[in-house]
């Protein structure tokens, strides 16, 4: 290319644009693989068009009777199951799968009750500070010991203050 010609240039880049866009629009398209096949679900008996005549029985004598075996019937469809009702605080999903309809129920269990925070003294057994497993002593302040001491190994009275406020 010739640069004290923009006119060329101009037509040599337009070309190559529009070289690149035939190319693209040429590119064989990315196949998706065909969705899985639907579950299979129990074959449902034909109608009979015209009900077929009962064969007539013929007498046999007494000692020439034997029981002629039951056809087998046909198993009946599972029928749905009443879904049980979500508690306050439960949730309740029900999926579908191979083998029928899944209801997944979860819930959190009840709190105890860990009664009133006992005193800061009473939490350090005389020292300035209550360390974790002093703590476990009132639960409440076993499981939030990290964030009442603020990572610290050692909980301080005036932070113990803050953590009451805060419960």
């Amino acid at each position: 290319m010739n640069p004290r010609n923009p006119l060329l240039t101009l037509l040599a880049s337009g070309s190559l644009l529009f070289a690149g866009s035939l190319m693209a629009q040429n590119q064989p398209a990315q196949t998706m693989p065909p969705p899985p096949p639907p579950p299979q679900s129990m074959p449902q008996p034909a109608p009979q068009a015209q009900p077929q005549p009962a064969p007539q029985a013929q007498p046999m004598p007494q000692a020439q009777a034997q029981p002629q075996p039951m056809p087998p019937q046909p198993q009946a469809a599972p029928q749905p199951q009443p879904q049980p009702q979500p508690q306050p605080g439960q949730d309740s999903a029900q999926l579908n799968s191979a083998q029928g309809q899944v209801t997944v129920n979860s819930s959190m269990p009840a709190v105890k009750d860990a009664g009133p925070p006992p005193d800061f003294a009473a939490l350090a057994n005389g020292k300035a500070y209550v360390t974790e497993t002093d703590a476990s002593t009132y639960p409440p302040l076993a499981n939030d010991f990290l964030h009442a001491s603020g990572g610290a190994q050692h909980l301080s009275k005036a932070a113990y203050a803050r953590w009451l406020k805060q419960r």
